[in-house]
């Protein structure tokens, strides 16, 4: 039974890896294009997927496993902003289906409580997945004055805090 558990939630922590990898990778093109809101919004997902591997890791080591820290996939080189939003909603759209097939099956095994770890990231990924999804259609809706807007107020936020010339 825990062998099983620990197998998935290894998996799991191998994709909560990639994605952290990803959205940072997509924060630090969003800054160098003075996008600050959606780089901001990238660095705070990847943070809280960081999150979710510590949980899972405490679970794998609760069962008496080894923590596997193995990014599934290596970083997509994305550099379109769009492009960048759709391929974190796949990815979030992906964790939310395996997650779900994952709960089943710890519920399967008798292991209640990854699968309550399991139900909560679920209910984590569909809220980033929402996040994604409103930030295309911003995008669809507004088109470039969206970003335009976010490179304004970073150039804003960055004026109010330079010192004037001497």
């Amino acid at each position: 039974m825990h062998e099983q558990s620990i197998d998935i939630l290894n998996k799991a922590i191998s994709e909560e890896m990639t994605a952290s990898h990803q959205y940072m990778y997509f924060h630090f093109h969003c800054d160098d294009q003075s996008l600050g809101l959606l780089a901001n919004l990238f660095r705070r997902i990847a943070i809280e997927e960081m999150m979710h591997i510590e949980d899972l890791a405490e679970r794998i080591l609760f069962l008496g496993g080894e923590v596997e820290l193995e990014a599934s996939d290596e970083v997509k080189k994305i550099n379109d902003v769009k492009e960048m939003l759709a391929y974190a909603a796949h990815l979030e759209k992906t964790s939310v289906k395996e997650y779900n097939e994952f709960a089943q099956q710890c519920n399967q095994w008798g292991d209640s409580v990854s699968k309550r770890l399991f139900h909560k990231l679920v209910e984590d990924e569909e809220g980033h997945y929402d996040i994604f999804d409103t930030e295309m259609g911003h995008i669809e809706r507004f088109g470039s004055h969206y970003l335009a807007l976010q490179s304004i107020e970073r150039t804003k936020i960055v004026g109010e805090h330079d010192e004037p010339p001497h």
